[in-house]
């Protein structure tokens, strides 16, 4: 049992200003895994306070030395990768071999390249006789999510420290484990007091105050597309920024080549990888209309290939992350069913073997239509549907046919018809054959969000652009 009592702000490990706590259930057991201590506006104002007296002076330190202290962050987080992977493993049932690998490595790869790019990055230009300064925006309040939450806090607060920001971390209180351990490495580095804060709570008490304080400016947000209205909402009276990375219902046009059924085998994987909680996952999977049985055949073999299971043991896909999460999984899957989709593999209900734990069956259907509730939806979960699509413009409609527009994805070995499909589909962030690049921007189009994170450009949402006028009357 892990016990959270305590949050931390201004350099120090306090006491929350009420009593209220909530218990986190592992999703494997569905038994209570621990407690954490609930947050409330009271918290998050003395959380806010020390941000802001931090501020000016972390602000004005030399970028060698932010540089440091984000060095000796990543000494500290070296040694605390086991604790990590476990509590993800722990807390929203991410496998042993996921949460120990690209979970808790993504959260240092973020760090690496926010490293990297802080030594080269360019805080002042001339433009002939203007200077344009680039200034740290102020006080963060971030807001994340539970499905990749080392990810998810790495892209928000490392280039907040970096360009001399400070910041109040909200994690979710659904895997609020790793978010304790994250600031514990903070401390241990190092950071200066009240540059960094933590404050567990859920969105009412705690994600409702911190967005719409107003000396708060800016808020970053990443999670349902439902929530990010409301926080919008809430920080609208301050006129502070609100950057959001929001739902998805990503497309990957698969291409109508020879390695067709390995692409499709591999986007089961993918898809499936993290249970399917991944809001940039590619969920809409089309296929040339005269390959349909071809991906069928493919995907069914892919999805009977994945073991399911404890997490904490030798499995490809874990349990989803909550019961209510699961219940609104297999609503989907039965709203498929009722709909007319033609279910390929898995279905309603839990694995056999497994009674206990919020496990879903790997689960594709086909013949789904652009219209079905499963196409339109976010389903948050290890759900794949197969379209079809008639020619290369009907494949773009299909793909653009959406609320969202986080990713995309196109999968074939004629990299020309792949880039020219890249540069039509309306999303912000469209990979040729699964690409990855820990520099390439990272958000979304329409109800997907704004604003952009990983590399260069998650540092622009963090600054402030100042003009200088007549700073160099030579020009």
């Amino acid at each position: 049992m892990r016990t959270f009592s305590t949050f931390y702000i201004g350099g120090k490990w306090i006491e929350p200003a009420t009593a209220a706590t909530f218990e986190v259930i592992n999703p494997a057991t569905e038994e209570v895994a621990g407690t954490v201590a609930l947050g409330s506006a009271a918290d998050v104002d003395r959380a806010v306070a020390a941000a802001r007296s931090a501020f000016p002076a972390w602000s004005a330190t030399p970028v060698a030395e932010r540089a440091a202290v984000l060095r000796a962050i990543g000494d500290e987080y070296e040694k605390r990768k086991g604790d990590l992977a476990a509590a993800l493993t722990e807390e929203m049932g991410a496998p042993a071999a996921l949460a120990g690998g690209f979970q808790v490595d993504l959260g240092a790869g973020h760090l690496s390249t926010a490293i990297g790019i802080l030594e080269e990055f360019s805080f002042e230009e001339q433009r002939g006789a203007t200077l344009v300064v680039k200034e740290p925006i102020g006080v963060c309040g971030l807001i994340t999510p539970w499905n990749w939450p080392l990810n998810q806090i790495a892209v928000k607060v490392f280039p907040a420290l970096a360009t001399g920001c400070t910041v109040v971390l909200k994690p979710s209180e659904q895997s609020p484990f790793s978010g304790q351990i994250f600031a514990e490495i903070l401390d241990a580095a190092g950071v200066p007091a009240g540059v960094f804060n933590l404050v567990q709570g859920d969105g009412p008490n705690v994600g409702v105050p911190l967005s719409a304080h107003t000396d708060v400016d800016l808020v970053s947000f990443t999670g349902s597309t439902r929530a990010g209205i409301e926080i919008a909402r809430n920080a609208a009276p301050s006129v502070k920024r609100v950057t959001q990375e929001l739902g998805g219902k990503s497309p990957n046009i698969v291409l109508d080549d020879d390695d067709l059924s390995a692409n499709v085998g591999i986007a089961v994987g993918t898809l499936m990888n993290n249970s399917g909680q991944t809001c940039s996952a590619l969920s809409r999977m089309l296929v040339p209309r005269h390959r349909v049985d071809d991906a069928i055949a493919a995907a069914r073999e892919a999805a009977a290939a994945l073991t399911v299971g404890d997490p904490a043991g030798d499995v490809a896909v874990g349990p989803v992350v909550s019961g209510t999460q699961f219940e609104k999984i297999q609503a989907l899957i039965a709203a498929g069913i009722d709909e007319g989709a033609t279910l390929v593999a898995g279905g309603p209900g839990r694995p056999d073997g497994l009674d206990r734990g919020y496990y879903v069956k790997p689960t594709v259907f086909a013949h789904v239509t652009n219209d079905m509730t499963i196409a339109r939806e976010e389903i948050f979960g290890p759900v794949l549907t197969i379209l079809a699509y008639d020619d290369l413009d009907h494949a773009v409609e299909i793909a653009n046919d959406t609320e969202y527009g986080l990713a995309g994805n196109i999968a074939g070995a004629d990299l020309d018809v792949a880039r020219s499909l890249a540069r039509r589909i309306r999303a912000g962030w469209v990979s040729i054959n699964d690409a990855f690049d820990f520099h390439c921007p990272f958000g979304g189009y329409r109800k997907s969000g704004n604003g952009r994170e990983w590399g260069e450009f998650g540092f622009h949402d963090y600054l402030e652009i100042k003009g200088i006028l007549g700073y160099s009357p030579e020009g």
